[in-house]
């Protein structure tokens, strides 16, 4: 038996005044196009916010529907946005914001299960990492190098071979 141990870092910011003007203008525009979420089953509204290579930045929000588990998140929805719409173009970075409408959107949240399998996917498709900035409505900021930490030994393309 070998005993092994995986970890990783990530940059921790007490509030949203500490940032880069570029990190702060993107975790923001997410606060803000989380109010655009279409979320009338769970009350949370999240939103999504990326910035790619060629300068463009989209947008994507969580999308809920009564026959759940239909809905999509908002990661997904700007990933897909990103792909359809610039083909080809690297993302270089996303941030992610929320609003509770029940409760706290004062400290990160980090995406689901799907939205790292679709992150790290995503990376690998474009052979470099997706910067991820977590944040609420307000209170800490973290700051990730790379998406696919999230989702260590994960499974992929490469496994199928």
């Amino acid at each position: 038996m070998k005993k092994q141990q995986q970890s990783f870092e990530y940059l921790s910011y007490d509030d949203i005044s500490e940032l880069e003007e570029s990190d702060r203008l993107l975790l923001q525009a997410a606060r803000k196009v989380a109010e655009q979420a279409y979320a009338p089953y769970s009350n949370f509204r999240v939103g999504a916010v990326m910035q790619l290579a060629n300068g463009q930045t989209l947008s994507g929000t969580n999308q809920e529907n009564a026959s759940f588990p239909v809905g999509i998140c908002a990661e997904r929805t700007a990933l897909s946005a990103a792909s359809s719409l610039y083909p080809g173009v690297a993302i270089q970075t996303i941030a992610v914001s929320y609003h509770n409408m029940e409760g706290s959107s004062s400290h990160p949240i980090s995406p689901c299960g799907i939205c790292r399998q679709t992150l790290a996917e995503y990376e690998q498709r474009q052979q470099q990492p997706i910067r991820l900035i977590m944040g609420g409505q307000s209170g800490k900021v973290y700051i990730l190098p790379a998406a696919s930490l999230l989702l260590p030994l994960s499974f992929s393309a490469k496994d199928m071979d």
